[in-house]
């Protein structure tokens, strides 16, 4: 693992998947990490899936970094607001956010989930665009004051993309795509601070909610961590600027920095079948 020590990191939607996995590894590299999203032991978990942002702060700690537990509705400015207050509070900057907060799944049905775009329901929009792309917007907006003084910075937003291919669901490609976009824009914005913004892919991962789902063929697949290795390898490369404003994926990134999932495999980009 490289070494993160020192550096602050936002990591949103991280009670359980790719969110969870991310932040274990910045931990496991010796990061501060602020974990958020609106499952918590005492309150509500997201339909009642496993995983809560107290037990994935535990980890990081477990891990040799430093876990920080906040709830955090990602599509509430007043939470957004007192998330990034209590970092400048407690930390006095931020070096790295990933937005990876995404109600996009929630009440997924694998049965309709592809049905052309005219039959689909209308909360399958809300949820990947008022709690996809929105939250990284807004997000980022408060990410970003913390960084401006100190121009230096890494924004990392967790999306979808195939070169470009189609992914099958008009309101899912549309989001996906917005996001990929948005990092662009804001790297372009950003570069004068040395702030870089990133969309970052990971392929099809072994997620609590996959697995609760899925029981087809796991070969292709890749744990949560595997991308966590990819944002701890593109958070300690100095050089980080010169990838500012790209879709990168997962694979694409293990194959340049030279690191392998918990397996021990390197498991390739991801491409549509």
């Amino acid at each position: 693992m490289p070494d993160l020590k020192g550096t602050v990191a936002v990591v949103s939607g991280a009670s359980r998947g790719a969110g969870r996995g991310i932040a274990l590894v910045l931990g496991e590299s010796g990061a501060t990490v602020y974990v958020t999203g609106r499952s918590t032991e005492s309150g509500i978990r997201t339909e009642n899936l496993p995983g809560t942002v107290d037990e994935t702060a535990a980890l990081v700690t477990q891990r040799g970094g430093v876990g920080i537990a906040v709830r955090c509705d990602h599509t509430q400015n007043d939470n957004i607001t007192a998330l990034f207050q209590r970092v400048q509070d407690e930390q006095g900057r931020l070096d790295l956010l990933v937005n990876n907060a995404w109600g996009g799944y929630e009440q997924y049905d694998y049965a309709t989930f592809m049905i052309p775009f005219w039959e689909q329901p209308q909360l399958r929009w809300e949820g990947m665009f008022t709690a996809g792309v929105r939250a990284h917007l807004l997000t980022s907006q408060y990410a970003v004051r913390l960084m401006l003084p100190q121009n230096k910075g890494l924004i990392i937003n967790t999306t979808a993309w195939d070169r470009d291919l189609y992914l099958g669901n008009l309101f899912y490609d549309v989001a996906k795509a917005a996001i990929n976009r948005m990092a662009h824009g804001m790297a372009h914005e950003l570069r004068e601070y040395t702030i870089a913004a990133i969309a970052l892919t990971p392929g099809f991962m072994r997620t609590e909610r996959v697995m609760s789902i899925y029981d087809g063929d796991l070969s292709r697949t890749e744990s949560p961590e595997y991308v966590g290795r990819a944002v701890a390898a593109l958070a300690a490369d100095p050089d980080i600027m010169s990838k500012s404003g790209r879709v990168l994926t997962a694979g694409a990134v293990a194959e340049e920095y030279g690191f392998t999932d918990i397996d021990g495999q390197q498991v390739p980009p991801f491409h549509i079948a």
